[in-house]
């Protein structure tokens, strides 16, 4: 293994934990809520191993109590993950060296902040190896997995998140990897009509579409404003000097 294989891992590593310490009170919460919609402990690390988006699996546990059909769960939960389409049309050049096993597995693993991490990585023009994108995902992906089986073990032990504010950790968590972003051209404006747009989704038709809707909403208006050539036209090493 080569020093720079290795310093590949330990980046990744060090990445990935620290995103498995900020996600570990939603995978204890998801393992909790799980065994209070009827689901055994084995049932929810299922859940978590298969599925393996949070917000997702919270929409799911809840409508399988509500006796819901199966194609309406399939449909909550997708339109939940829509985003993840995005990600993966939006980090595409970054892992085309990739064969097609490799972009199956890493992509498999792909979680807001993974998405977040290969961008900063791509723009910063470092490769974006298959290695390190399995380093990165699978540090939060087993944590997830033995958090779930805790929060299982837990039970009803946690009660009401709001009542110990767990509940305003997530959008806290979200708004930080949306500022990451916030030295790229047209940032504010495109955010601004994604907090529009998912607020008057929700308002019209309602919870869960409101989060594609929005991401949507971002997307046109990225699409229409001009690039900033600048940006465009800034060399490489430019970029990555600006990084460091």
């Amino acid at each position: 293994m080569t020093p720079a294989t290795k310093e590949e891992i330990r980046d990744a590593f060090r990445r990935g934990i620290a995103v498995a310490i900020a996600a570990s009170p939603f995978a204890i919460l998801f393992g909790a809520v799980a065994i209070d919609n009827g689901l055994t402990i084995a049932e929810a690390a299922l859940m978590s191993a298969t599925l393996y988006a949070g917000a997702s699996q919270l929409v799911g546990v809840e409508l399988f109590n509500h006796n819901v059909a199966p194609w309406l769960v399939v449909l909550s939960i997708f339109a939940v993950n829509f985003r993840h389409v995005l990600y993966s049309a939006a980090i595409a050049p970054h892992i085309r060296h990739l064969t097609f096993f490799e972009k199956a597995t890493s992509l498999f693993l792909l979680t807001d902040p993974q998405f977040a991490e290969t961008e900063r990585r791509g723009d910063a023009g470092i490769r974006v190896t298959y290695i390190w994108s399995m380093v990165l995902g699978l540090s939060v992906y087993v944590p997830w997995l033995c958090l779930t089986v805790v929060g299982g073990f837990l039970g009803n032990l946690i009660g009401d998140p709001r009542s110990i504010g767990i509940d305003v950790l997530l959008p806290i968590y979200f708004m930080g990897l949306v500022l990451g972003f916030r030295s790229r051209a047209n940032w504010l404006p495109v955010v601004i009509a994604s907090g529009v747009g998912s607020v008057l989704a929700l308002h019209f038709v309602g919870s869960p579409w409101h989060v594609s809707l929005g991401a949507l909403a971002g997307i046109v208006v990225a699409a229409l404003l001009p690039l900033d050539t600048k940006e465009t036209d800034a060399p490489v090493g430019d970029v990555i000097e600006g990084e460091a």
